[in-house]
């Protein structure tokens, strides 16, 4: 990519973006049916950790469901949540939302009315940090991962090193297992359209699928294929509970502890985790990588290659601008765009791109901790 298309939210972009799509005839903003949800657009809000439920509760406020609000009005397709914990001990910032008890559900059912009185879908991000955490953000015990490594760095926002995790038991793990299917059904009384599993980024799900994390010589340990065992069980399990139709699964190779990780053979990696998801019955995929053109392998980046195996849905991302977007959209690749730090900087993302007007870039000194 030019530098001029990473110069994405700047007026003369959105010039060539105009001229591009001729405004609202674009690819983008037509209405699509994937799984259970009729989608007002081919958009999705991207999950961005915000951290604005209440610290010891983990409970969502009125503002937290008019931020979501104001994004349903103006006609963003899917809004995918920020991370939800699935338990206390997947916690891994101030401030995170759970899904685990009944105030928490109840301070959802705030959010998902809001976002359907503007005729919005939005879906529940389910997550487990597992070693990315401290043991003062886990209920004041060792954080959980596949094995007992810790990771390198401090925690975002909490400023102390990620403690030494807790290798997990078989009886941790089917709890585990049973934590997710339990938050999904949880999100489904909540009034959430569905519920995106997060399997990507480094957190618990990643430490399992990782060979830098995972040193198990159990079931749940060995190749990729075998490792990935964890990330089929939970995705299984939410399926039963709530229907493939329903289900999301996002997956990737970035770590967040280690951003500049990449599979050593991408698109024998790719198609070991498709083969997986098409196992269990998943039908609806979100492949993340930070930068959508990044090249993988063959040619082809990381969506293209999944395309190539893959012939269910697909919602693409990695700091997407409209007109990669529109093009993706064009050839198939991708079924959905999710942008992600243009929506907290423009809650009318949409209303500018169909007029062709400026966005705001994104500020984190001003934007970071402020819902708009």
């Amino acid at each position: 990519m030019s530098q001029a298309n990473r110069g994405i939210y700047q007026s003369t972009e959105m010039k060539s973006w105009a001229n591009l799509v001729n405004g609202e005839n674009s690819k983008l903003f037509e209405p699509v049916t994937i799984g259970a949800w009729n989608l007002r657009t081919r958009t999705a809000m991207a999950p961005m950790t915000r951290c604005f439920a209440d610290d010891l509760t983990g409970v969502v406020g009125e503002d937290v469901a008019a931020y979501y609000r104001r994004r349903a009005a103006d006609g963003i397709g899917l809004i995918i949540t920020e991370g939800i914990v699935v338990s206390p001990r997947g916690k891994g910032n101030p401030g995170i939302p759970g899904l685990y008890t009944q105030e928490q559900i109840e301070g959802g059912t705030k959010v998902t009315q809001a976002v359907h009185e503007e005729g919005g879908t939005i879906i529940a991000q389910i997550w487990h940090v597992g070693r990315l955490s401290h043991h003062e953000l886990a209920g004041n015990l060792p954080p959980q991962a596949p094995s007992a490594i810790a990771a390198e760095g401090t925690v975002p926002r909490f400023r102390q090193p990620y403690d030494i995790p807790e290798a997990m038991t078989i009886a941790d793990i089917e709890e585990l297992i049973g934590q997710y299917a339990q938050a999904a059904r949880n999100a489904m009384e909540a009034g959430f359209d569905g519920v995106e599993i997060h399997g990507a980024h480094g957190y618990l799900i990643d430490q399992f699928n990782s060979d830098v994390s995972n040193h198990r010589t159990d079931r749940y340990g060995g190749d990729l294929a075998q490792r990935l065992t964890l990330m089929k069980e939970v995705t299984k399990a939410v399926i039963d509970a709530i229907g493939a139709d329903r289900t999301l699964i996002r997956f990737s190779a970035h770590k967040a502890d280690n951003p500049t990780y990449m599979w050593e053979d991408p698109e024998m990696a790719i198609r070991t985790f498709v083969e997986a998801f098409k196992e269990v019955g998943a039908t609806m995929i979100h492949p993340s990588i930070m930068q959508y053109t990044r090249v993988l392998a063959d040619g082809k980046t990381m969506h293209q290659l999944v395309r190539k195996y893959w012939d269910g849905v697909i919602v693409g991302v990695g700091t997407l601008d409209p007109e990669t977007a529109e093009r993706a959209l064009l050839e198939g690749t991708i079924d959905v765009a999710a942008f992600g730090r243009p929506l907290i900087a423009n809650p009318d993302f949409i209303h500018r791109l169909k007029n062709g007007e400026e966005l705001q870039e994104y500020d984190a000194k001003t934007q970071l901790g402020v819902l708009v």
